[in-house]
């Protein structure tokens, strides 16, 4: 039924212009005006459409992740980049200190950690391996 169809995923901000410059400066994703607002293209060729909405309410899950193969070094340059990956004080398994919970040693998921767009969207970075 759908075979054949190009896919896009979409999320709501409630700043275009802060979404631009953390999408495009902070990530360093490629940004382009297009259907009314933002289409970035994520690093395997796909494309996320970001869109202003004046009532937006962020999603209360991670909306986007991306999966890398030096966690570490991710994270470091996020931080570097003034995005803070430590958001969740309260979770049930053990974070480090820049947030990254070590799922796989203990047999929960993978590595990951999370950080917020200006709009308050989760997104994670998680290990490859």
């Amino acid at each position: 039924m759908l075979e054949g169809a190009n896919t896009f995923s979409g999320i709501s901000v409630d700043d275009i212009d802060q979404a631009r410059a953390f999408y495009g400066g902070r990530l360093g994703l490629q940004v382009k005006e297009q259907m009314g607002g933002l289409v970035a293209t994520l690093p395997d060729g796909a494309e996320l459409w970001i869109y202003a909405k004046p009532d937006h309410q962020p999603a209360t899950f991670t909306v986007l992740n991306f999966v890398v193969d030096d966690l570490e070094g991710t994270v470091d340059a996020l931080n570097a980049a003034g995005v803070a990956t430590r958001i969740y004080d309260d979770l049930p398994y053990p974070a480090d200190e820049r947030g990254i919970v070590r799922g796989r040693a203990a047999g929960y998921g993978p590595d990951i950690a999370w950080f917020k767009d200006p709009a308050g969207n989760v997104l994670a970075v998680l290990d490859r391996g």
